[in-house]
């Protein structure tokens, strides 16, 4: 499917992963990166902040792009253990994760606050992966691509460059469940971001759109067929070698 869009697979390691641990998989990924896997598409892990810095110097000479997985939306200051996006550079990053439903929830992020931390990640220089999506609640109630909209509309900083910004769509209930929504409800919510996207006067055609919850080897090839769809977040697959290999030779294919 010709679309301009190069595919995108991102692998979100969460709180997982120690000095070792992180060796390995950085060892494995970019091995099979220059074996010729991921040829045609991007790829980029996001570890812990504590395995930044090592991830950015074992992937260094390679394609593989190293991320993080939040920010602060202030550069310096008197913020106890947080994180600017001028370090997450500094430690050798190039993408933030922002305003997953994970900190969402479990910290209360708002629109407002994820709409800052991507602000904070352009000017440090870095992408941002802005991430919205519904709750099982919202859907059974019929209000999926409302909460899309208004997710958008709150978190995606006005003139957002193409280059620099990727959405990612979880449905909440997904991730990390096993299921994941019918293709013809994950083609629906992708196209309505799609226009969305355009409706806010944004590079929508060039904007990559990420889907995520609950992707694994097994379903990447249906999941990434579908239109609108260029890539996939990540979550527990992207700790496992064989299944994020699996992801990223499918978005390749698309």
């Amino acid at each position: 499917m010709a679309t301009g869009r190069r595919p995108l697979v991102a692998g979100n390691w969460k709180m997982n992963g120690r000095r070792a641990d992180g060796r390995n998989l950085i060892e494995g990924i970019t091995a099979a990166l220059r074996g010729g896997a991921g040829r045609d598409a991007d790829v980029l892990v996001c570890p812990p902040f504590t395995l930044i810095a090592a991830a950015a110097a074992a992937a260094e000479g390679s394609a593989l792009q190293v991320g993080a997985q939040d920010c602060h939306v202030e550069a310096h200051g008197a913020h106890t253990g947080d994180i600017s996006a001028e370090m997450i550079r500094d430690a050798g990053a190039s993408w933030v994760i922002v305003g997953h439903s994970e900190r969402r929830s479990n910290h209360g992020e708002t629109d407002f606050l994820v709409h800052g931390k991507a602000e904070a990640a352009r000017r440090a220089g870095l992408g941002a992966i802005i991430c919205i999506g519904e709750t099982l609640a919202e859907r059974e109630a019929g209000k999926t691509l409302d909460v899309l909209s208004s997710q958008l509309a709150g978190s995606v900083p006005k003139g957002a460059a193409a280059a620099a910004t990727v959405i990612a769509y979880e449905p909440v209930w997904a991730i990390g469940t096993g299921r994941t929504p019918a293709v013809p409800e994950v083609a629906a919510a992708h196209a309505h971001i799609r226009k969305t996207l355009k409706g806010l006067k944004l590079d929508a055609e060039a904007i990559r759109i990420l889907y995520g919850g609950s992707v694994k080897g097994s379903n990447a090839p249906e999941l990434l067929a579908v239109a609108d769809v260029d890539g996939a977040l990540v979550g527990g697959a992207s700790l496992i070698m064989a299944d994020f290999l699996a992801i990223i030779g499918a978005a390749g294919a698309r």
